[in-house]
């Protein structure tokens, strides 16, 4: 019986030698040495060129489809179901009254019972077609990029798609999900390694110049491991040593997306398993700030931190994602302002994603880390832009809440996304009494102002 399966298990451990063999040259050929020089040779340019050839036809046939059973393909903008002008609060009411009542206005009560429909249908449009809530859902698409079917017309799919989506799903599954993984593990084992390597070396100009190859080539790596293909414009605005770069958050990834093109000092609280392993790896080989958590709450020791390490310009720039919460990539919202009161030089940067490869935002209250990235893993591809705005300083007179409002502004200009006020921690929490407060406010600064222009006549 043995010598009847061991010609069988000989051979089949010959062809498997040989499939990893070919597995890792190609590898190491295509995609790490590249990374560690910083090269392309343009492969997942003409992949993504022929991604949108093949999305472009299958959205023809869906849209043939669709006109010869005589339903209609896309569904109307939600925006269109409210029609709201740019009014204050003072010229509504006063409309209100005016359609309400035929007395003059001048001699119109304080109060008016009619005045508790603007706040009754203020209430109702928030509701319905609110600015926060939307921000927090993945953006629907108008074509079919054959990762999902459920765009809310896209009913019909013919014989041919219906192949071509089995296809793509072999494909992803099949081939790119275990390659993405493979890199994804190499990336991150070397960086553990060499960073603890290189920790080893003493203080100086040999450990920073390695420190900074060995963190350039294991991000690239793992961008590899998305199949990230980012556009960078504006590079002679990258940030700078002392300075902070601050960007618009729309997944965990984007820490990879800009560090694969500069290094930085990275920011956030001590973690523990496989992450608080890479922590502990990356901040022997590079001054990153690391905080424990009973100390992320201490602003005024998180200011000191942040303060001490852009004070010292042979440190790398301090990478902060302002916004404290991932949104999805269609708006920027409130920035904390606690970066912005330290004093240093701001280095704005704009990062847009395009959805039509792979949704690259991270809804953290619906999933898991761990389904995220195998979210991320399986889809097409992750395409992205960068933009290096100039660097800004606070200006003589500004206090932090408006520097940060001006940076978020053109973060929002270059990146073309709707610039918000709302604070993006209302994703989990309610809104703050001050908000409410401020439309009371407006409304008792309206009545008491129209008393006193009576008692003035």
């Amino acid at each position: 019986m043995e010598l009847f399966f061991n010609p069988f298990d000989n051979l089949l451990c010959i062809l498997l030698g040989i499939s990893f063999t070919v597995w890792f040259t190609l590898l190491l050929v295509f995609i790490i040495v590249p990374a560690i020089f910083g090269v392309s040779f343009g492969i997942r340019r003409l992949y993504m060129k022929t991604l949108l050839k093949i999305f472009e036809w299958a959205t023809l046939r869906i849209e043939r489809g669709a006109k010869e059973k005589n339903h209609h393909l896309y569904k109307p903008y939600s925006n269109a179901i409210i029609a709201r002008e740019p009014t204050s609060l003072e010229e509504e009411i006063k409309e209100i009254r005016r359609s309400g009542s035929n007395k003059d206005l001048d001699s119109a009560t304080e109060f008016e019972m009619s005045d508790i429909f603007y706040f009754a249908r203020r209430g109702v449009e928030s509701i319905m077609d609110d600015e926060v809530t939307k921000r927090f859902s993945a953006e629907e698409l108008e074509s079919w990029n054959l990762l999902t079917r459920s765009n809310y017309n896209f009913h019909y799919i013919s014989l041919r798609l219906t192949v071509l989506w089995g296809l793509g799903l072999l494909i992803r599954y099949g081939f790119l999900l275990p390659l993405r993984v493979t890199l994804a593990f190499t990336g991150v084992g070397l960086l553990v390694f060499l960073t603890s390597l290189i920790g080893l070396l003493p203080n100086g100009r040999m450990k920073n110049f390695l420190s900074e190859k060995v963190h350039l080539m294991c991000y690239r790596i793992c961008v590899r491991a998305l199949t990230a293909i980012i556009t960078y414009h504006d590079s002679e605005n990258k940030p700078k040593n002392g300075g902070i770069c601050v960007a618009n958050h729309t997944s965990p990834i984007d820490v990879i997306i800009l560090a694969s093109d500069g290094c930085y000092a990275m920011v956030g609280q001590i973690h523990g398993g496989l992450m608080g392993v890479i922590q502990r790896s990356m901040v022997k080989a590079c001054p990153h700030v690391w905080f424990e958590r009973s100390e992320v709450k201490d602003r005024h020791l998180v200011a000191k931190r942040l303060s001490d390490h852009v004070q010292d310009k042979s440190k790398l720039p301090i990478l902060i994602f302002p916004e404290g919460t991932c949104i999805n990539n269609t708006s920027v919202m409130m920035f904390k302002k606690g970066s912005f009161d330290i004093g240093a030089t701001v280095y704005p940067v704009a990062i847009k994603y395009d959805p039509r490869f792979g949704d690259a935002f991270w809804n953290s209250s619906k999933f898991g880390m761990v389904n995220y990235l195998l979210h991320m893993m399986s889809s097409w591809a992750i395409v992205c832009s960068v933009w290096y705005l100039p660097p800004m300083s606070r200006e003589e007179g500004e206090d932090a809440v408006q520097f940060a409002n001006r940076v978020k502004a053109a973060i929002a200009r270059k990146g073309g996304l709707v610039d918000l006020l709302w604070d993006g921690g209302l994703k989990r929490e309610k809104v703050k009494d001050t908000f409410k407060e401020e439309q009371q406010k407006l409304y008792s600064k309206m009545l008491v102002g129209t008393q006193e222009d009576r008692s003035r006549s």
